[in-house]
């Protein structure tokens, strides 16, 4: 059949669409229509409530903890940070069965028979929302387990594409070996996706060389240039331009070995040569190989094998948390403040946003005020937590009372279980609560204060309070000011006009947007209307929010 669909007749599409039906699908499919419906997934507008007494530093804040369930976070960082977040890290509930995910309010355990794809509706969804928020060259590691990998590694390729898969790195999270199972369990994974591959591994770092790397280099005959070892000066595979002779000093006559050529043409060998830059052995009989010193290596690059020496392992985490807390039982599986790093190291950039939607104990933030210390930079994060209370426990509060009370004392200083006076890292974050706000009733239900927290986000605004004794709310961006107009009279129309003098470019968000630009007549100002330009940067509409399906 040709596929000018408008000429067929009923009965013929039909027969195409059973066809269709019919045909087998390669990839990743979940019984949808069989499972609950996620109560968590709604079509209402989302807003923010700054909770003053939970927050941490004075002055304005630039990183976030967002109390939540994070479909909804994500739908309002959505409409906040699209496209502005660097590195995403997440750690899931990895659906074991043994009361780790919760599908609406109540575990699942290792009898329901929809298990896996209720974890598969759980985490499309917000995996669907989270790649919305990253850069062009940013990327998102995902921990996960021998429960769900391979799912997820499908799950990964059909929202992000096959073409964008980075790599799957091992963590080996145990130290000594287990004797309970067939084979002992000692690692987990990390999948990594980009937005794009070759922007990311452009935009990547290397990773310093460590005290053992650094004892491969000496200098045994006190070259003034410092410590070197010498490196293979052949690749694999044959090139005809990169398959010459050379002449050792000793007379001998060397050609690549069988299979493998010179690492480069004739004419840089002779440079390298004229440098005194070729070793060949202590006793000048060896092959050619080059000289590199320490000095010009800037890095390894990273690659899939993360061992429990270098990134830490699950005893760390937990002895890590007994040192904040007092106790082990703060959180029961936490990740070493070390494995986060890692991937910050390799991703980020003194200056990037790093988003955790499963923020757990709080380890992603501090791994992120560990490395600006490290390095002075201004890396902000945004976690999302949580209460994870259930009929059960009604009163449970997972942001609260762990996440964001472990970063309080990690940034203000703390005593460890020993009494010792650990330093605080500095810093501080805005601590905010999800408000779900039924789309039909945002225009007589949304706060000033809710309103003035989104405006500031969506301009790359440090977050500072609403303060209800002004007559304008005004924030410098890089764009120019914005200003919020909670009402508008003849004192607030002065007061305008003063701000917009002073910044010589504004955007003006009010609740009457035709009358002030009537008597605001200025090439300088755009405006625009409360609170529909949230509604419609929100998106309440959306698939993800409606329940579309892939």
């Amino acid at each position: 059949m040709a596929d000018n669909y408008e000429d067929y007749s009923r009965d013929q599409l039909i027969r195409l669409l059973r066809e269709r039906d019919r045909r087998p699908r390669f990839g990743l499919v979940w019984e949808r229509d069989e499972i609950d419906h996620d109560l968590s997934v709604n079509s209402d507008f989302v807003a923010l409530d700054w909770d003053a007494d939970l927050s941490c530093g004075d002055g304005p804040q630039q990183n976030l903890i967002i109390e939540g369930d994070n479909f909804d976070a994500l739908r309002y960082l959505r409409m906040t940070h699209a496209g502005r977040v660097k590195c995403i890290y997440i750690d899931p509930p990895y659906n074991t069965g043994n009361r780790d995910f919760i599908y609406n309010d109540r575990f699942i355990d290792k009898d329901d028979a929809y298990r896996h794809s209720k974890w598969l509706e759980f985490m499309y969804r917000r995996l669907e929302l989270a790649k919305e928020l990253l850069t062009e060259d940013g990327v998102i590691f995902v921990s996960i387990d021998d429960n769900e990998v391979f799912h997820l590694g499908l799950l990964m390729e059909q929202l992000f594409g096959a073409a964008n898969f980075v790599a799957t790195c091992i963590w080996q999270k145990r130290y000594s070996r287990e004797s309970t199972s067939a084979i002992g369990d000692v690692h987990e994974y990390l999948l990594v996706y980009a937005i794009s591959p070759v922007m990311f591994k452009e935009a990547r770092n290397r990773l310093s060389l460590d005290e053992k790397s650094k004892k491969a280099y000496s200098n045994p005959n006190n070259d003034r240039r410092g410590p070197w070892q010498s490196i293979s000066f052949t690749g694999a595979g044959y090139r005809p331009n990169q398959m010459y002779q050379i002449v050792a000093p000793n007379g001998n006559i060397h050609l690549p070995p069988e299979g493998r050529h010179w690492a480069m043409v004739e004419n840089e060998y002779r440079k390298l040569e004229a440098a005194k830059r070729i070793w060949w052995g202590k006793d000048g009989n060896g092959v050619p190989r080059v000289i590199r010193y320490l000095s010009e290596v800037d890095g390894l690059v990273p690659w899939t094998w993360w061992p429990h020496e270098e990134v830490g392992h699950t005893d760390e985490a937990r002895k890590e948390i007994q040192g904040i807390f007092g106790t082990q039982t703060a959180f029961d599986t936490p990740k070493p403040v070390r494995l986060i790093e890692r991937i910050l190291r390799i991703a980020t950039q003194p200056g990037d946003i790093v988003l955790d939607f499963f923020a757990g104990s709080g380890t992603t933030a501090q791994a992120v005020l560990n490395l600006n210390r490290e390095d002075g930079g201004e890396r902000r994060f945004i976690l999302v937590s949580s209460t994870e209370a259930t009929a059960d426990t009604p009163d449970k509060n997972l942001c609260r009372d762990v996440c964001a009370e472990r970063v309080r004392r990690v940034i203000a200083g703390y005593s460890n279980k020993k009494g010792q006076a650990i330093e605080g890292l500095g810093g501080g974050f805005a601590y905010l609560r999800c408000r779900r706000i039924p789309s039909a009733r945002v225009f007589r239900n949304i706060q000033h204060d809710q309103v003035w927290t989104a405006l500031q986000l969506i301009h790359e605004v440090a977050l500072t309070p609403y303060q209800v004794e002004l007559p304008i709310q005004t924030a410098a961006s890089s764009r120019g000011e914005v200003i919020y107009l909670p009402k508008l009279d003849d004192a607030v129309l002065a007061a305008v006009q003063e701000s917009i003098h002073a910044a010589g470019q504004a955007v003006v968000y009010s609740w009457q947007p035709a009358l002030l630009a009537q008597r605001l007549t200025d090439p300088r100002v755009a405006f625009e209307p409360i609170p529909a330009f949230l509604v419609n940067r929100f998106g309440a509409r959306s698939s993800s929010a409606t329940g579309g399906r892939p």
